[in-house]
């Protein structure tokens, strides 16, 4: 039987598939099958080079994909067919090459099982590395200078590797083939211990030293993956206490570090679904409800929430300090035991700040507040905060940071490339090419200029990595946002034109964007602040969009703002205007006559003297907080929201109270009757009685929309739908009356997805998409439901 003749193919893979160990994984699969050729990285894609007979070639092709590594995702494999090389004998890995970036950046990877192992095998040569890897886990993204990922372009490259090492590198039946950040004790980076003072302890061990001070009620600063932070023991209420003062952070909550889920026994619910989500590659912060020991054994961890922040060790640094905690036992059972060690884990910055990656500026800025730093001697060019979610299903993401971006969004149609620098606060970039948009990582308020300073940086960053030149820039509508006026500055230096974006429609076309949508389609818009076309504060929206164009239909009614941002720093100041507002004197004197500056708030009101008017939803939830009690001051975002939801979800459901709104002539959703209502309830029942009725408000308001419009599919975004009780109990009503409904699933709801609505709006722009018909736009004369 006559052999077949020998074919060749050109692969080309996209996706996530650097720093996974595709590599390695393609050469052992080519040399397996009897194949010839190449693989290297080119761009931010793989390239594979394969001859062999056609069935030899199908199977490799059919096995690649199947047999994949672990953290790969193949989003498209390509194969062109080639002229055929005679005389080729083998098969090798070789040199990357520059090229664009049509897949992924690798992103940042917790520890795998196999190097956790080796980690405490007593026997191995890595034990108690802290910088052990191999060519499916570590950081990733965070030192990286610029894609193909070799280790030549990372920070790696100041650790050339040993012999041992270099031996490893080279050899193909090794884990850590071609594994770019592999090192040792002997070759690769180190830890280092300062002391409060900022002054380096050579002759200690890191470790050792760390936990001595945690186990003492000590703060200890600890340079992880993406970043510094700062931790205590969360059993410890005066070491909490003494966080929460040094870092200026009175109420917010703060997440918690255990070593696995039976360690979590009484202070969290973890379900089968939320251990996966903790148990995942990107290991992040996962919210989920307290368990009944939590307040007591946790106090001052999480007050007022009815959720807390939990995540497991994702770093060979934070196994070690576990490992330390139990006196360094011999053998790796304890790694499924349930333990007492809790961590509190938060961000190292100041109030406000960004996170801090570097060790200068750690024993700099943190004097004061840590009281001992372990640090180490690897780069850190790009700072991740930790990942966020609500392990709800599927699970809704509060924050894309380490291991989850930045990531790459699918998009259902191929434009233009787009430089879109979001909002102002829970800011991202979001940067795209074909049909794919790139969202960097979250990079945070930019009321601080170390924020702004980052964005300019991550700009660079994305560029140089992605090896994109934009055709478009686009930014939000707000004038003076930074990164309105920085969206301005590249525009001007790259001569591309700059497109302006209403805040509430992107936050609509994100979600569009994840779907896949053009249009027609109704917008529900619920957050704390965005500018709206006429100039006003907009927060609270319903849209009509069909490509890029978009009609209002309606707002909330406004309430008074009386100080402008004081009044967001201040619910009490909401309370009141919403209750003289609707004659209510005799009830603002009694819920807050006892302010000092009640009076002077009373005559701005009267002389509408500074007292911008809002259709603000969060601002809504503000009031509600103020007139029950609960929250009268607050001192981060969502503050009096949080401490809202959490109240109602411990409440029952209310009876029928839909008489508390009125959807007006003007397409408004009326829901003054309700803060009224709320003047006579007890805080639990109140916090209820809001949810329940603000639901049913906006359902009957879209229930108008759509008799309106004909449109029965709604886009739903903005913060507020990061409350479980309202977007699950609005979904469900939605879904009852058979609407198609669109939530955020890749991007979270609030700010950071604007950057993604941005990119969408350019995209459907440069379809030309005709305009609404005016008849979208016509009321009826008011509807009380």
């Amino acid at each position: 039987m006559a052999t077949a003749a020998p074919a060749r193919e050109i692969l080309t893979l996209s996706g996530v598939v650097q720093g996974v160990g595709f590599r390695p994984f393609a050469y052992r699969l080519a040399t397996s099958l009897g194949l010839v050729g190449k693989v290297w990285n080119q761009g931010g894609d793989l390239l594979i080079d394969i001859q062999g007979s056609p069935s030899q070639l199908q199977a490799y092709k059919t096995q690649l994909l199947a047999n994949k590594p672990t953290q790969a995702q193949v989003r498209a494999l390509a194969a062109d067919t080639a002229t055929v090389i005679p005389h080729r004998h083998d098969f090798a890995i070789v040199d990357s090459t520059p090229g664009a970036v049509q897949g992924a950046i690798p992103v940042d990877l917790r520890l795998c099982a196999q190097c956790l192992n080796e980690l405490f095998d007593p026997h191995h040569r890595r034990y108690r590395y802290p910088f052990i890897t191999c060519a499916e886990c570590g950081p990733r993204y965070s030192l990286i200078r610029r894609l193909p990922f070799d280790r030549a372009r990372t920070s790696m490259d100041a650790f050339p590797q040993c012999p041992a090492c270099l031996h490893e590198y080279n050899d193909p039946e090794q884990r850590r083939h071609h594994a770019q950040t592999n090192s040792c004790a002997a070759c690769g980076p180190a830890l280092q211990w300062y002391d409060k003072h900022g002054d380096l302890h050579q002759n200690i061990d890191p470790i050792a030293a760390a936990w001595q001070g945690l186990s003492q009620g000590q703060i200890i600063a600890v340079k992880g993956v993406g970043g510094v932070h700062l931790l205590c023991d969360a059993g410890n209420a005066r070491a909490v206490a003494d966080l929460r003062q040094r870092k200026q952070r009175p109420h917010k909550p703060f997440a918690i570090m255990t070593l696995n889920r039976a360690s979590l026994a009484g202070m969290a619910e973890i379900d089968d679904h939320t251990e996966q989500l903790l148990q995942g590659a990107d290991a992040p912060i996962a919210l989920t409800r307290k368990g009944p020991d939590c307040d007591r054994r946790l106090s001052g961890v999480a007050p007022q929430c009815a959720d807390i922040g939990v995540m497991y060790p994702y770093a060979p640094i934070h196994y070690l300090l576990f490992h330390q905690a139990l006196r360094c036992p011999a053998d790796t059972t304890w790694l499924e035991q349930a333990q007492p060690l809790t961590l509190v884990v938060t961000s190292a910055n100041l109030s406000g700040e960004p996170l801090i990656t570097d060790n200068a500026q750690c024993l700099r800025d943190l004097q004061g507040v840590a009281d001992g730093f372990l640090l180490h001697n690897r780069d850190i060019l790009a700072r991740s905060d930790d990942s966020v979610l609500q392990n709800s299903q599927p699970a809704i993401y509060v924050r894309r940071g380490r291991g989850l971006a930045p990531n790459v969004i699918e998009l259902a149609q191929e434009g233009p490339s787009v430089l879109a620098f979001g909002g102002f606060l829970k800011n991202t970039l979001c940067v795209s090419q074909g049909n794919r948009a790139f969202v960097s990582p979250y990079i945070g308020d930019l009321d601080r200029a170390a924020a702004c300073r980052d964005l300019d940086l991550t700009v660079e960053r994305l560029l140089e990595t992605l090896a994109i030149q934009p055709d478009l820039i686009a930014c939000d509508l707000h004038p003076d946002f930074y990164s309105t006026q920085a969206a301005r500055r590249y525009s001007e230096r790259l001569d591309v034109p700059l497109l302006q974006v209403q805040h509430h429609h992107a936050h609509c076309l994100a979600t569009m964007a994840e779907a896949g949508l053009r249009g027609p389609v109704l917008g529900l818009a619920l957050d704390g602040f965005g500018l709206g076309d006429d100039g006003g504060i907009w927060g609270g929206e319903l849209l009509w969009m069909n490509g890029a164009d978009y009609r209002r239909l309606g707002g909330l009614r406004p309430l008074p703002l009386p100080g402008g941002d004081s009044a967001v720093r201040e619910p009490w100041r909401l309370g009141v205007a919403a209750l003289l507002s609707q004659g209510r004197e005799e009830d603002a004197e009694r819920l807050f006559g006892a302010h000092p500056g009640y009076a002077m708030l009373r005559q701005m009101l009267a002389k509408n003297v500074n007292c911008p008017r809002t259709s603000s939803a969060g601002r809504y939830f503000d009031a509600a907080a103020a007139i029950l009690g609960v929250r009268h001051h607050t001192d981060h975002e969502a503050h009096a929201a949080m401490a809202l939801e959490t109240l109602c979800r411990q409440t029952p459901p209310t009876s029928d109270a839909s008489f508390l709104f009125e959807i007006t002539s003007e397409g408004a959703l009326d829901l003054y009757p309700l803060l009224d209502a709320l003047t006579t309830c007890e805080p639990h029942a109140g916090a209820r009685l809001f949810h329940d009725v603000l639901v049913r408000g906006l359902l009957a308001w879209v229930d108008w929309a759509r008799a309106k419009t004909g449109v029965g599919r709604i886009a739903l975004g903005g913060g507020c739908f990061l409350n479980r009780v309202l977007r699950e109990s609005l979904t469900c009503g939605l879904r009852a009356r058979g609407m198609q409904v669109h939530a955020p699933r890749q991007m979270p709801p609030n700010d950071s997805g604007i950057s993604l609505g941005q990119v969408w709006y350019a995209y459907l722009r440069a379809q030309h998409q005709p305009p609404a018909p005016n008849a979208v736009i016509e009321t009826d004369q008011p509807t009380c439901v």
